[in-house]
């Protein structure tokens, strides 16, 4: 039996966030009914690269059952209504008060459900001044921070994945988590929100309180780090990047005798230690891709691991493609089965089994069926 089996979730979603924190829900084998918009969910037209349906949907949305509502209609509001009576988890990521202005404010369901966990994904909170603004995963990289210390001395850059937006889906798979655990020793559901700002903030506590205690302002630095040299990245001989860390000064002894292959280099005052190394950072990276030029990335990456320094490639698409590392699984889509990257979990040495991704209102007869009331059943037969 999975672990969350008995366990069901309606979630009104759209996009990233609250799909993220469903999807993971449904991994660990809860029922989840995903509620649609007639025209489906709009991320399903994010792109169409996998063999016609969109990377994100695919990824987010393995194993929920689909409904497409139209919640301005009496009649399907009263289905949501329904559903909402049965689930154990309720979640929305709509307009803030766009529920309450239908008539299904979270307190007065948590009131008539006392068992049920509502959960709100936001932008910005369900308080403040910016609680009706609108907000977008690359707009909040910029509101929260995140892209002034992310990018190079040329300016600031966004993170390549939609990472205010899975931040706020993990923050709010760990909050139904334990509201699930806290559930079954007090028997009561609770309210939780959970936005993309603040799931962000939370994770940008270092260079917060770094500023705001010490007056550091964290330098945009690439692919090197600002304050630990040689930690950063380099050409080889063959074009190829690789990034590489020292740590303490044994390792830098170490680096030049069976690396750089220049013992003598670790006795110069230059980059005795790591404060020199930082000072004399661009003396110091000359004479490593130096070295580095004379042999091709997989040669020096075999150097570096025989010698236990911490290395790493920097790895294109294709790259990730064939990494041999990777752990893959495999579920259906409406258009076929398709190949991904492994959750990040494995427990007990296994992978879980997925569902397999919905089309638009594919389950939509026989939840209408099951969850309206009798004379709409009758009317859909």
């Amino acid at each position: 039996m999975a672990d969350l089996s008995g366990i069901m979730v309606v979630s009104v979603e759209h996009a990233v966030a609250a799909p993220y924190l469903s999807g993971r829900l449904a991994e660990a084998g809860a029922r989840v009914i995903k509620v649609e918009r007639p025209e489906g969910d709009f991320a399903r037209s994010y792109d169409h690269l996998v063999h016609g349906e969109s990377a994100y949907f695919v990824w987010l949305n393995r194993g929920k059952e689909s409904v497409s509502l139209n919640l301005k209609k009496p009649e399907d509001l009263e289905i949501l209504r329904r559903m909402v009576a049965k689930a154990d988890v309720f979640i929305q990521n709509l307009a803030p008060g766009a529920l309450a202005r239908l008539g299904m404010p979270m307190d007065g369901l948590r009131r008539r459900h006392p068992r049920l966990i509502t959960v709100s994904i936001t932008g910005y909170g369900e308080a403040g001044p910016y609680r009706d603004k609108k907000a977008y995963d690359l707009l909040v990289q910029a509101e929260s921070g995140l892209s002034s210390i992310t990018g190079n001395a040329h300016g600031p850059a966004r993170v390549g994945v939609s990472v205010c937006d899975i931040a706020c889906g993990m923050t709010a798979h760990q909050a139904v988590l334990q509201a699930l655990f806290a559930r079954e020793r007090t028997g009561r559901g609770r309210h939780i929100t959970v936005s993309l700002f603040h799931a962000l903030a939370d994770w940008m506590n270092v260079p917060f309180l770094q500023y705001h205690y010490g007056g550091k302002l964290p330098e945009r630095s690439g692919l090197a780090h600002p304050t630990i040299a040689p930690y950063g990245v380099y050409p080889c001989g063959d074009g190829r990047e690789i990034l590489i860390s020292i740590q303490n000064d044994r390792e830098w002894r170490q680096f030049c005798a069976d690396v750089l292959h220049d013992a003598d280099l670790a006795r110069d005052p230059r980059f005795a230690t790591n404060p020199d190394r930082v000072a004399n950072r661009p003396a110091l990276d000359d004479v490593i891709r130096e070295a580095f030029a004379g042999a091709d990335r997989a040669t020096i990456a075999s150097r570096l691991d025989g010698a236990a320094i911490a290395n790493g490639c920097v790895s294109t698409m294709e790259d990730l493609v064939n990494h041999p590392q990777n752990r893959f699984v495999v579920f259906d889509t409406p258009t076929g089965p398709v190949r991904m990257l492994a959750p990040g979990a494995d427990v007990d040495g296994r992978l879980p089994l997925f569902g397999r991704v919905p089309a638009i209102d594919e389950h939509g007869a026989a939840l209408r069926a099951e969850f309206g009331a009798p004379e709409m059943a009758s009317a859909q037969e």
